[in-house]
């Protein structure tokens, strides 16, 4: 791609997960303090675990390939942020429960970069805050792993029984799911066992529901898998594979079906323009309710597994 003229800046992007929100970039950072905060820190940190002083708590993890984290100064503290390049023309700002996440174009100087945040602080720190208070309203509690434990499964709580049965079952009318253990079984056997049966019914069901919801559409897909991903629900790729998060488990059917007709969209609109939703609308009406509930509720506010 040319580099454009100096004189243009480059537009920017703001992202809560799905949401984009587009704004005049401000003018180029001359060196000196902003008038909306304070001149970055500059500097990559190498080796370091995205642990800023301002960012909702999160378990950490390893940087991904091509990414780097930074830190700059904003009124409210220390902010470190992750950075990626790519060959978009706009500087896309993501905020979920790991922090803030940045994807620019190659040509963007850092100055700029850094600039687009200091004029955007408060909505950045803004941001932040809500999703520190979600973690705090929303998480539940850590499963104790024992004869009675209790999880979610399609919307529903599930308790455990064990030294009650001589396989795995499952009775829906009772919302309880026999485990072939002896009542004093260690902890991880206990959780081993029931995630490997979420996964084998996300696995069937998922499959399920995409058959429904791609005939449908009138699409085929060529091949799906659960996914663990941290920040998504799914995925769909051109060339037709398609990946769903097996937590979605957790979630009443309507959620799923959501997801899964929001994917399978995708075969049609590789985007998400105004006739993507309006493909999504075409087999799932009450896409709104669903697409606001998984807003407010990502993977890493699920109980802990």
């Amino acid at each position: 791609m040319q580099k454009p003229p100096s004189r243009q800046r480059p537009a920017v992007a703001l992202d809560t997960l799905q949401l984009d929100l587009p704004f005049e970039h401000a003018p180029a950072y001359s060196g000196a303090p902003s008038a909306s905060g304070p001149a970055p820190l500059r500097g990559d940190i190498p080796h370091a675990e995205p642990a800023p002083v301002l960012t909702p708590s999160a378990p950490p993890a390893p940087l991904p390939e091509g990414v780097r984290l930074r830190r700059i100064t904003l009124k409210a503290g220390t902010l470190d942020y992750r950075l990626k390049r790519s060959s978009r023309r706009t500087i896309g700002f993501c905020i979920d429960g790991t922090g803030l996440a940045i994807t620019a174009p190659r040509w963007v100087t850092i100055a700029d970069i850094e600039t687009a945040i200091l004029d955007k602080q408060t909505w950045i720190v803004n941001k932040l805050t809500e999703w520190q208070t979600r973690v705090e309203q929303r998480a539940l509690p850590r499963i104790e792993w024992k004869d009675g434990a209790q999880f979610p499964y399609l919307g529903k709580t599930i308790h455990v029984a064990l030294g009650a049965a001589a396989s795995l079952s499952f009775d829906d009318a009772t919302s309880l799911l026999s485990l072939p253990l002896p009542a004093h079984a260690d902890a991880q056997q206990i959780k081993d066992r029931v995630q490997g049966w979420l996964q084998s019914e996300a696995k069937r069901i998922f499959g399920e529901r995409l058959v429904v919801y791609a005939a449908k559409l009138g699409v085929e897909y060529h091949a799906y898998a659960l996914s663990s991903a941290a920040t998504r629900w799914g995925s769909c790729s051109s060339d037709g594979k398609i990946r769903l998060n097996w937590r979605l488990i957790h979630f009443p059917l309507s959620i799923i079906d959501y997801v899964v007709a929001h994917e399978l969209a995708h075969l049609r609109e590789m985007n998400h323009s105004p006739r993507f939703w309006q493909t999504v609308e075409s087999i799932f009406p009450e896409f709104r309710e669903a697409r606001h509930t998984l807003k407010h509720h990502p993977p890493d506010l699920l109980p802990a597994l």
